[in-house]
């Protein structure tokens, strides 16, 4: 018996991941060998992953090998060819980031997008590849953040605030308070490092009638600038600071000066902050 046995694979397999997955479980028959002469042979010996198995991007070979008993060999071959439908790489706008899920452009992928303390994200805050290689929803850019000081109410200035930035208020009965002015001389070399924890300083300066409140340069009306007192229960005639979340939430108050590291320090606590020190630190932003 000098004739080698004969065997038969299935052709090439092609097949396209799913949604939001790199691989392919692929599935054939395993091929049987056909002895030429009496028809016995030893098993058919793979080269290869099993059908069944998931199998990552790109082109795999797969072999079977049998030999009879006179130790003949027969083999036959063949590929498993694994396809991931991919968009184009979609990038972080300016003064934002990106967030995707899976290999960021495969079929399925979800990108979302949060913009840098002070801007507001316009446009889609997440897209997803779909099958026709094309991004869901519009392009997001990140505009800076304007804040309307014209509101009615404390709740409706506060609500600007929600999700998108934190809140030190400074309230104190006169613009010449000891504190008041030291605690500004110590916030003012350190506004990087509020920036970068997305925390806009309030200011509530004076005793009503002759009270009148500050954020940025925009200055708040008087009768809002004594709501935010009343609504937030800070005293009229001493120095104070509220510490609040994005979330609305008074997280910590001060009856004297708190320096800028005990400030971050607790900041860098809330649970939200954790996510945007990881995102800033993969873009690498960061205070000199």
């Amino acid at each position: 018996d000098t004739e080698p046995p004969r065997i038969q694979c299935p052709s090439v397999k092609e097949k396209t991941a799913e949604p939001n997955k790199l691989t392919a479980r692929v599935f054939w028959d395993t091929p049987e060998g056909r002895d030429t002469a009496d028809g016995i042979l030893t098993d058919v010996i793979l080269k290869g992953l099993p059908p069944g198995s998931h199998f990552p991007e790109g082109d795999h070979k797969i072999q079977y090998t049998v030999y009879d008993r006179a130790e003949n060999k027969g083999t036959c071959k063949f590929l498993v060819k694994v396809r991931v439908r991919r968009c184009v790489k979609l990038n972080a706008p300016d003064n934002g980031y990106i967030k995707c899920s899976g290999d960021g452009n495969n079929y399925g992928a979800t990108c979302e997008f949060s913009c840098v303390g002070g801007y507001e994200l316009q446009g889609s805050p997440a897209r997803v590849c779909q099958y026709n290689l094309g991004w869901s929803g519009v392009e997001p850019t990140c505009a800076p953040m304007n804040i309307n000081a014209n509101v009615r109410t404390a709740a409706a200035l506060l609500d600007q605030f929600y999700e998108k930035r934190r809140l030190l208020i400074i309230s104190t009965p006169t613009a010449a308070n000891f504190f008041y002015r030291m605690q500004l001389g110590m916030l003012q070399p350190a506004q990087c490092g509020l920036d970068l924890r997305h925390v806009t300083v309030v200011e509530l300066v004076g005793v009503f009638p002759a009270q009148i409140g500050r954020i940025g340069v925009k200055l708040l009306p008087p009768s809002l600038a004594l709501q935010l007192r009343l609504l937030l229960r800070i005293p009229h005639h001493n120095f104070n600071i509220v510490v609040m979340d994005k979330h609305g939430m008074d997280k910590e108050r001060y009856p004297f000066p708190a320096t800028p590291a005990e400030l971050f320090a607790l900041i860098d606590n809330f649970p939200l902050r954790k996510e945007e020190m990881k995102l800033q630190a993969e873009i690498g932003q960061s205070c000199p």
